[in-house]
């Protein structure tokens, strides 16, 4: 039996984590521009939504603004919205990238896994040597954990 995850795990990569919030805020704060905008990105990252419509074919339009002013436009589409289970979407502007977000009740507290599948390994060499995108998705979910214990404590 082939093990189509091995054949990928070159250029994959995974973060799991269990957010202290309940699903359904967990969902709205990653389907909410307004919400999304506060915690999106590496440390150091704002963003500017123009569009984001969470539908299958939706687009999904933002500026991440570098901490050096260096401005970074990204471009995607979501394949595959499934409320309160599952957001997939296809990053179209460089580096082309399905990501794949899961979401698990577990009471009041929610089970993340974000799965991010680039075109080649050397792609991915590249993106995680050159722009640290491995760190940078775990301080992304550090970020989102945060904002939504703010979120729970009263403090947008």
């Amino acid at each position: 039996m082939e093990n189509r995850k091995s054949n990928t795990a070159d250029r994959e990569l995974f973060l799991s984590r269990t957010l202290n919030a309940p699903i359904a805020l967990v969902w709205e704060v990653w389907t909410q521009p307004e919400h999304i905008a506060n915690w999106w990105g590496p440390n150091g990252f704002t963003n500017t939504i123009t569009t984001m419509d969470v539908k299958a074919g939706g687009e999904w339009n933002l500026v991440m603004h570098g901490p050096d002013g260096t401005d970074y436009d990204n471009k995607s589409i979501f394949r595959e919205i499934i409320p309160y289970k599952k957001i997939v979407y296809e990053h179209t502007s460089y580096p082309h990238i399905i990501a794949t977000i899961e979401f698990e009740a577990r009471g009041e507290q929610t089970f993340l896994t974000w799965h991010m599948l680039f075109d080649s390994a050397a792609t991915f060499m590249e993106v995680v040597k050159t722009h640290g995108a491995d760190k940078g998705q775990q301080e992304n979910v550090e970020k989102l954990n945060a904002y939504l214990a703010q979120l729970k404590a009263g403090k947008p």
